[in-house]
């Protein structure tokens, strides 16, 4: 059996994890002044900015589901060099101690920080948090789902798979068309049960048919090494479409165009958000994919350590931001303005936090 391509770090795919990694920040950073969503603290009422809702749909639509897709993309290769056992027991370290860490420290300290908000001490908050044990993982659920996905994957390989499928291409229009379509579909079904913003277990599991999906992608798309092939050509159709998307969701928002919430439910607008999520997302992804490749295929210092120190900005953005966003309640700036301000240095503060938490003796083993 000849064993998936090794796991080269391309530049472009270090430089999409970046970008990626900024888009969670600002896409938490819209949710304080306006945007929908959940967080930790917010200074202006929830979904109460259009242009922010619209920034943060559009976001959800892809950037989490990219995030799969390339976890998927670089799991074949260490499986078949390290076998099940050094896999899991990699994955368990890397994503499992800083999903404890977080869930037992991190999640309580900004949420102690949040409600000094609300005029509560901060280090009686926090040691009340852990005593009451009120844990969550928050953004680190991302690190819970990829360790259910990697025993899937290592249970998968060790029953199911006499070895890694493969993609040898880039799937075709029509393949990609069935494959946005079942999976609005089953988002459309799940949704019955546990509509967005519900969680199950700390998962928004009506995102999860994308999620599962584009995970199985990269896997497939590991040995022929797709996702470094996507050319203009099969990005372009597909493009056109995300642009037609992107004008359709803000029409059927001011129209109410149809009946009905779009969390979930026997609801035209539930239909509609259900199949604008792939539509849309497969456009951006692989536009993405081609144009990274295309115009950004090296690297620098600044891209180096940025990428070296992207999941660690992931990990300690949210008490950086709740931080910054209680420093600026104060200043009189519109919405938007503001967004753009403490987003920006949400960002720049995360990146400088996970290069000095990077310096402690033992983290590099981990992040």
């Amino acid at each position: 059996m000849s064993a998936p391509a090794a796991p080269v770090r391309n530049a472009f795919i270090d430089h999409l994890r970046v970008l990626m990694t900024v888009l969670v920040i600002l896409h938490h950073a819209a949710i304080v002044y306006g945007g929908s969503g959940g967080w930790y603290w917010r200074e202006e009422p929830n979904a109460s900015n259009r242009l922010l809702i619209l920034f943060n749909a559009v976001n959800q639509s892809w950037f989490m589901g990219f995030f799969f897709l390339l976890a998927g993309y670089f799991t074949p290769g260490p499986y078949d060099r390290k076998g099940p056992g050094r896999f899991l027991a990699d994955r368990f370290l890397r994503l499992g101690v800083p999903l404890l860490v977080y869930f037992l420290f991190g999640s309580t300290f900004t949420i102690a920080l949040a409600r000094t908000g609300s005029g509560h001490p901060l280090w009686a908050g926090w040691w009340r948090m852990i005593a009451i044990r009120e844990f969550e993982p928050g953004p680190l659920w991302f690190a819970e789902a990829l360790l259910l996905f990697a025993l899937a994957y290592a249970a998968w390989r060790r029953w199911i798979a006499t070895g890694q499928p493969s993609w040898p291409d880039v799937p075709g229009p029509r393949a990609l068309l069935i494959a946005a379509l079942g999976v609005g579909g089953v988002s459309f079904a799940v949704r019955f049960v546990v509509p967005v913003g519900k969680n199950v277990v700390w998962l928004q599991l009506g995102y999860f048919p994308a999620y599962v999906l584009l995970f199985a992608a990269g896997c497939w798309s590991a040995k022929a090494r797709v996702l470094e092939r996507v050319t203009l050509a099969q990005a372009r159709p597909w493009a056109i479409l995300s642009a037609v998307m992107f004008v359709a969701l803000p029409v059927v928002m001011i129209t109410n165009g149809g009946v009905g919430g779009f969390d979930g439910g026997w609801h035209f607008n539930a239909f509609f958000y259900a199949l604008w999520d792939p539509l849309i997302a497969w456009g951006i992804i692989l536009t993405l994919l081609w144009s990274f490749r295309t115009y950004l295929p090296g690297t620098g210092p600044l891209p180096a350590f940025l990428s070296r120190h992207a999941f660690a900005a992931y990990i300690v953005h949210p008490p950086v931001l709740v931080g910054l966003s209680l420093l600026a309640r104060g200043v009189t700036l519109p919405p938007l303005l503001k967004f753009g301000a403490v987003g920006g240095a949400a960002c720049a503060g995360a990146f400088a936090v996970a290069g000095l938490l990077l310096l402690l003796p033992g983290v590099k083993k981990i992040l």
